[in-house]
């Protein structure tokens, strides 16, 4: 799906901010410590800067989690997943440490991110920047043809970064057949991992994002699908995290990222919604491999990946040490699997990649980490509550203020679902990229007009009604 764009005035995001209590600056003890550590912490010894990583973010990142290049091997691949070494800069029981938890992970706006780590860490001494030597905990991860787990290895190394790419650059080299070395094979590893993922059950939801981005002064609200260069490196996380949750369950000790398989009932109403929409289940296929066929730029399309939605609820953390959770799989990844890929800008991860480095080496897990298992599973719902928060509410404002003195006009949409049995539902406007509750007799999938009755800037809320 191509890019939708409005640009819109300038928005003060600083309600949002202080509705949210989202701090402005780092304590000065805090900060000094980051700015000690960014100097004072020694690189290991173990030298990993013979292998060609590049990294793979947004444009404009500078707290760079991950590096990665991939190479084939006799039966299969090997992968290097080089993730920055928070750990190592972070003492237990500091003030750095405890700001970290009060913070959870970092959240973004618009006009700016409320960042976990002071960026004098997180874009700059632990950051896997391009060129520099950086502390790294690196995981080797063998594959086999057929897309399994083989061999699993990881130490603490240092690493060096080739080049920082970003997503769109990528995918332009995939389609003029000039993909770096270091990851030519990511569109045929990804692929790979992708199919072997809806072979077990995984689901991912094609849908696209909304995003809001700087330009010019002004605003401007975009929809987006993922590229393939997106979903093809997601696979390169979903990998080592699968690897992270196998050596902690082996262990007996660890976190997880969990989610409950659905409902055997709400997979069967989804399958009447298939019928009603429309929708192609061939026998034997999984509603993965039902949504992997589907182009969600076609209304009913569209309606059945929000119905399936549903399905994934409720995601949690686990925490465990001495017996292994009675439910221990994440249903969209259809395996166990746990974060670890990202400690600049979510805390569990720094705990659960010392547990796993622990288990990995045959030694005790740290005191430390080990204590703040039990813990970081309230703290990290909590702050994905205020993230996910941060991000509709910004969502929701520029909404709001595209459609601000519009009310009375008209506009077509798509239903995107009903209130079942209820009048009422979700829509998604063609333009702009808005998506808004509507009142009347609506029916998911089909094309209507729309009239707006409310774009309310202050409570940043908007409604339509059937014209």
């Amino acid at each position: 799906m191509a890019y939708r764009r409005l640009l819109v005035e300038a928005i003060d995001f600083a309600a949002l901010r202080r509705e949210l209590e989202l701090p402005e600056g780092f304590p000065p003890a805090a900060q000094a410590q980051a700015e000690a550590a960014a100097v004072e912490v020694k690189l290991p010894d173990v030298d990993r800067t013979d292998l060609p990583f590049v990294t793979i973010d947004p444009p404009g990142s500078r707290d760079l989690d991950q590096a990665v290049c991939l190479f084939r091997r006799e039966g299969g691949y090997r992968v290097h997943y080089a993730i920055a070494d928070v750990a190592s800069y972070v003492a237990p029981d500091s003030p750095l440490e405890a700001e970290t938890w009060r913070r959870g992970q970092t959240v973004y706006l618009p006009d700016g991110k409320v960042p976990l780590h002071p960026a004098v860490l997180s874009e700059g001494a632990v950051s896997l920047l391009p060129g520099v030597d950086r502390a790294a905990v690196v995981w080797t991860i063998d594959v086999s043809a057929e897309g399994d787990t083989v061999a699993v290895h990881l130490e603490r190394a240092r690493v060096r970064s080739r080049a920082k790419l970003a997503y769109e650059g990528v995918q332009a080299d995939v389609d003029a057949g000039r993909l770096t070395e270091a990851i030519a094979l990511l569109p045929e590893l990804g692929r790979l991992l992708i199919a072997r993922g809806l072979e077990r059950g995984a689901i991912n939801l094609p849908m696209p994002d909304q995003e809001i981005e700087p330009h010019d002064g002004s605003w401007r609200l975009s929809l987006r699908a993922p590229l393939p260069a997106e979903e093809w490196n997601a696979q390169i996380s979903l990998l080592t995290g699968r690897a992270a949750a196998g050596i902690m369950l082996a262990g007996k000790i660890g976190m997880l990222r969990t989610m409950p398989p659905p409902d055997p009932e709400a997979v069967d109403r989804l399958r009447v919604a298939a019928r009603g929409l429309g929708v192609s289940w061939p026998d034997g296929a999984t509603v993965g491999q039902v949504l992997a066929a589907l182009d969600p730029a076609q209304p009913k399309a569209a309606a059945f990946v929000d119905e399936a939605a549903e399905l994934l609820r409720g995601a949690g953390y686990t925490a465990f040490a001495g017996e292994v959770p009675e439910q221990p799989l994440h249903s969209a990844v259809a395996d166990a699997y746990a974060h670890v890929t990202a400690p600049l800008r979510r805390l569990a991860d720094r705990y659960v990649t010392e547990v796993c480095l622990a288990l990995h080496e045959g030694r005790e897990v740290p005191a430390w980490a080990a204590a703040a298992l039990p813990e970081l599973p309230a703290v990290m719902s909590g702050t994905d509550r205020v993230a996910s928060a941060a991000e509709r509410g910004a969502v929701d404002l520029v909404e709001a203020t595209v459609l601000a003195g519009r009310v009375g006009e008209t506009f077509p949409a798509v239903v995107l679902d009903t209130n079942h049995g209820k009048p009422g539902g979700t829509v998604a406007l063609d333009e702009p990229a808005v998506r808004a509750r509507c009142d009347g007799d609506l029916t998911a999938g089909d094309r209507v007009t729309v009239r707006l009755t409310q774009a309310d800037t202050a409570k940043r809320l908007v409604r339509f009604t059937l014209a």
